[in-house]
């Protein structure tokens, strides 16, 4: 272990950014779930004897879903997506979790630490939305009407997602300030979880092992390098001196509350020096709003953060394209794109769109999880471990998945199909982040509430017990193949020639029906008995009204922009 770094007692305004301590954002956006029965009014005096109760069930303190289903008295449907939401969300990729296959998962189950801090954190609220300066401007985006009106006081997505432009959505340091003084509010309550009580001394005399207090990893992080960076072990003064051969003397439980609290302390005075000159003066360019693109947008559009995700934001009437070496760290957010196609060709770890209508857009390889949310009239195309689709409307899903796709919220008309398109590094990508071709659940949606109890709104009595509304599965007969353009021309790097996941019998059914009455219509036109002025009236007859077509879907925009290239 690295010496460690004590907390600077300096300023923290020249604080070194690689000395802060920063949230994990991953299990706040990425693992909270809308189960009733996981949000604890006093989550300590229910986990603790809960924690017992599942180390009960293993000498190896791993739960699978049935101990999970058993001491949480939930469905063992239920029990599995925590298990698998646990795993997408986990920090160390050396967990034996993360490298079990599918089949073999509840063999290895969770550790019990890591559960009883996931389980915790379901208490979180999301930090609100500001209030819209112009109300009315969004009044009319959309219909008021909804299957629970008069329910139901959330915003449909077009609405929620207009007046939560980038102005009035949280900025990334206020989320993390946010979830920072959850962490600080709740930090002895979450300490606590991790401690034992020394042998004869009684309840007081908490300590933490080193082993316990690397679990703290899954809600902090040190560094600049988004959750990529180092660990709470490299900078702890606590087991500094260990010898490697001996186990490290546990700590007072008090004295790592009061270390890590210091820290916090000194993260939110550091974001609090950093918001406030923008509040006071004109915004720095990393924060301004990013401008909508009238013409075909180059790969180098969109705001990149190297501690945070690659931002791709206010796209309208364009097409972009973005490959690994475009984009910084492995998490990506495309936000508020309209009427667009955008295409993500990159291994990622976490994707999140968020506020689109009337586009379509590419998910490379996404091996942790991906969050589609607030969207109208989207199509998304992605392969994942999982994917979580939340308040969208009239949008498609095409989808390579290895575990159940989740609907949650207030959904209407959504449709779901297999996977449909491939690039040439798609299956390197794939197996860069752990996707199994093999396995494509994308016709197993599972519904959870329409009411998420994480956001900060009031909910009538009674409303939290409605299901959303699921996908329904796309008619094989309006099933096609998406074609990637190739940007580079000649041949497609990469070796995937195809798509890696096997379509089902009858949507191959449908697609080689379709192949068939395309060659007989061609057939038919090259032997119609017409004379050669009707032949080329006819002809065009079809080019016109192609083009026609191109301009009213909006695909002749990517012909500009192939040409532009």
């Amino acid at each position: 272990m690295s010496d460690p770094i004590e907390p600077s007692t300096s300023s923290s305004s020249t604080k070194d950014p690689a000395l802060l301590i920063h949230p994990r954002r991953e299990p706040f956006e990425h693992g909270l779930l809308p189960i009733p029965k996981l949000i604890f009014t006093d989550p300590t005096q229910t986990l603790i004897p809960l924690k017992q109760k599942l180390i009960e069930q293993s000498s190896s303190h791993r739960v699978n879903s049935a101990a999970i289903s058993e001491v949480l008295q939930i469905s063992i449907d239920h029990a599995r997506l925590v298990l698998d939401t646990l795993a997408s969300v986990l920090p160390s990729e050396s967990d034996p979790l993360l490298k079990s296959k599918p089949d073999v998962v509840d063999e290895v189950g969770a550790d019990v630490n890591d559960l009883v801090l996931f389980l915790y954190i379901q208490s979180y609220k999301k930090l609100l939305p500001r209030t819209h300066k112009d109300s009315a401007a969004v009044a009319d985006v959309w219909p008021s009407t909804s299957a629970f009106d008069g329910y139901l006081s959330a915003l449909s997505p077009l609405q929620l997602v207009r007046s939560n432009s980038r102005r009035f959505v949280p900025s990334q340091a206020d989320e993390e300030a946010h979830q920072l003084s959850y962490l600080q509010k709740h930090l002895a309550n979450i300490v606590s979880l991790l401690a034992e009580p020394v042998e004869g001394e009684g309840e007081e005399s908490l300590v933490l092992t080193m082993e316990k207090f690397e679990h703290l990893g899954f809600l902090f992080y040190f560094g600049d390098k988004g959750s990529e960076g180092y660990h709470l072990g490299q900078y702890a003064p606590f087991f500094a001196n260990s010898d490697p051969d001996m186990p490290a003397v546990p700590v007072p439980a008090a004295q790592v509350h009061d270390w890590v609290l210091q820290n916090i302390v000194s993260s939110l005075e550091n974001i609090s020096e950093r918001i406030s000159p923008k509040e006071n003066g004109p915004p720095s360019s990393s924060d301004q709003d990013v401008p909508m693109a009238d013409a075909c947008t180059s790969t180098n559009k969109g705001s990149i953060n190297v501690r945070g995700p690659s931002f791709i934001e206010g796209i309208s009437k364009s097409s972009l394209i973005k490959q690994a070496s475009d984009l910084k760290g492995s998490s990506v957010k495309v936000l508020n794109c309209h009427d667009s196609v955008i295409y993500i060709l990159a291994p990622l770890r976490y994707a999140t769109v968020y506020g689109c209508s009337d586009a379509t857009i590419v998910l490379g390889a996404v091996g942790k999880a991906v969050r589609i949310e607030h969207c109208e009239r989207v199509h998304v195309i992605t392969a994942a471990k999982r994917i979580c689709i939340a308040n969208c409307r009239e949008c498609m899903f095409f989808l390579g998945v290895n575990q159940r796709p989740l609907i949650v919220g207030d959904n209407h008309k959504l449709q779901v199909a297999p996977y449909n398109t491939f690039y040439g590094q798609l299956e390197e990508h794939m197996n860069e982040v752990g996707i199994d071709a093999t396995v494509n659940r994308w016709n197993e949606p599972l519904a959870l509430g329409v009411v998420d109890p994480h956001d900060s709104l009031s909910h009538p009595a009674g409303v939290s017990d409605a299901q959303a509304e699921s996908g329904s599965h796309l008619d094989p007969e309006q099933f096609t193949n998406f074609l990637i353009p190739n940007w580079y021309g000649g041949e497609s790097e990469g070796s995937t020639k195809d798509n890696p996941f096997p379509l089902p019998d009858i949507y191959v059914a449908s697609q080689h029906r379709n192949q068939n009455n395309l060659g007989e219509v061609k057939q038919l036109l090259r032997e119609a008995p017409l004379e050669e002025n009707k032949k080329r009236e006819l002809s065009t007859a079809l080019h016109v009204y192609f083009k026609d077509w191109l301009y009213a879907s909006g695909n002749i925009r990517q012909l500009y922009c192939l040409q532009g290239e």
